[in-house]
C-alpha cells in the first residue's frame, strides 16, 4: 500500500539523570511511543535493553550522571541509545563461564537485540542496540495480524490502476480512508443479506476495536 498516510516516526530524545528511579519512568515514556509507532511487539525487548544500559551506566560511570535516551529508526530497525559522558568505561560481554557480576546486561542485551554496538564521540561514548521490525520501509505500517487483513482486503479496492504512476505517489490520506469506508460498507450490506443486523456488528467492531487499542497502549 501506498504509504503518504503513515504517520512519520520521528527520532527522540530524552536528558535525564542515571539514577535507578528514573528506570521505571523511561520504560513507560518508551512503552508509549513504541504503542504511538506500532511497534508494540518490540516493547518488552526495548525496555530490557534501556534498563540494561542505564543500569550500566550507573554502575560503571556513575549515580546520577547526565545521560540521554535516543530512539530512532536505523532504515527498517529500531533503534535504542543511550549517551553518556564517559569515553573510558566500555561495555562488555560477560564470559559464558564468568561468575562475576559485571557484563551480565549486555548479555542480555545482546541476546535480545539484533545488533549492538559502542561509538565514541569527542564528548560522550554511545551504546546502542538495534531491533528489526519487520516493516518494508522506516516510516511503513507494522505487520500485525489486523493490518496485513485490512491490505489484503483493500487491495480489492485499488484506486491506482487508473491513475499513472506520478499520481499513486501522490495518493493521499483521504483517498486511502475513502476506500476503508467503503470496504466497511460493503461488509455491512454482506452481513444483512445475510441475515446479520449490521448495526449491531458494528458496534461490536467498535468496542473490539476500542478494547484492542486500549491493551496496546496499556503494554
Amino acid at each position: 500500500m501506498d504509504c503518504s498516510a503513515c504517520t512519520p516516526r520521528r527520532p527522540w530524545e530524552l536528558p535525564f539523570l542515571a539514577v535507578p528511579e528514573e528506570v521505571a519512568a523511561l520504560r513507560r515514556l518508551l512503552r508509549i511511543h513504541l504503542a504511538l509507532w506500532g511497534l508494540q511487539e518490540l516493547t518488552e525487548a526495548a525496555q530490557l535493553c534501556v534498563t540494561e544500559l542505564v543500569a550500566n551506566v550507573i554502575t560503571h560511570v556513575g549515580a546520577g550522571t547526565p545521560t540521554t535516551l535516543a530512539v530512532s529508526m536505523r532504515g527498517t530497525h529500531l533503534r535504542i541509545e543511550v549517551h553518556d559522558p564517559d569515553t573510558r568505561a566500555l561495555p562488555t560481554l560477560a564470559a559464558p563461564t564468568d561468575d562475576a557480576e559485571t557484563g551480565r546486561g549486555m548479555t542480555l542485551v545482546a541476546a535480545t537485540s539484533d545488533r549492538w554496538g559502542v561509538q565514541l564521540l569527542p564528548d560522550r561514548k554511545v551504546t546502542w542496540a538495534e531491533f528489526a521490525t519487520g516493516l518494508s520501509t522506516p516510516n511503513g505500517h507494522s505487520r500485525s495480524v489486523h493490518v496485513s487483513r485490512a491490505e489484503r482486503v483493500l487491495g480489492f479496492y485499488d484506486v491506482r490502476q487508473a491513475e499513472g504512476p506520478q499520481v499513486l505517489n501522490r495518493l493521499s490520506a483521504t483517498i486511502a480512508e475513502t476506500a476503508a469506508v467503503e470496504a466497511i460498507a460493503d461488509l455491512l450490506h454482506w452481513l444483512r443479506v445475510h441475515g446479520h443486523d449490521a448495526d449491531e456488528a458494528l458496534d461490536r467492531a467498535q468496542v473490539r476495536f476500542e478494547a484492542e487499542t486500549a491493551q496496546c497502549t496499556n503494554w
